[in-house]
């Protein structure tokens, strides 16, 4: 099957955020939130052929494979897309030390205090 030409892929509203839609990495065993990326159709594509997190590096504008320099690929068991048809959730098997490029295993390793300072939250 040509997975570039299906109605779901048609259906995903890139065209809102200029080409491209959030993408929510998440640990398909434990349920936490690992990162937030972006992805464009060729992303998407790519990474529904080839079953591991590929993401648009809006920095550099390029497709960004994950773990393609430091090992900690992103295995991708689902897809799912929002209601909107604008934000795209891939429930993963984390490999590596984890997903931040700061070696932690979740991107969300602090949490804003009452008093407005970040505090680390131990993994």
């Amino acid at each position: 099957m040509d997975i570039t030409k299906t109605a779901g892929l048609d259906s995903i509203d890139f065209r809102k955020g200029g080409g491209l839609v959030p993408a929510i990495a998440q640990d398909i065993g434990t349920g936490a939130v690992l990162m937030l990326a972006y992805m464009n159709r060729e992303a998407l594509e790519t990474t529904l052929r080839e079953g591991r997190a590929c993401y648009w590096s809006r920095t550099r504008q390029e497709l960004w494979r994950k773990g393609s320099t430091s090992g900690d690929v992103q295995i991708v068991r689902e897809v799912r897309v929002d209601c909107d048809n604008d934000t795209i959730l891939l429930l993963v098997d984390q490999q590596g030390k984890g997903a931040c490029h700061t070696r932690k295993w979740s991107c969300f390793f602090r949490r804003i205090t009452d008093e407005g300072d970040f505090q680390q939250i131990d993994e």
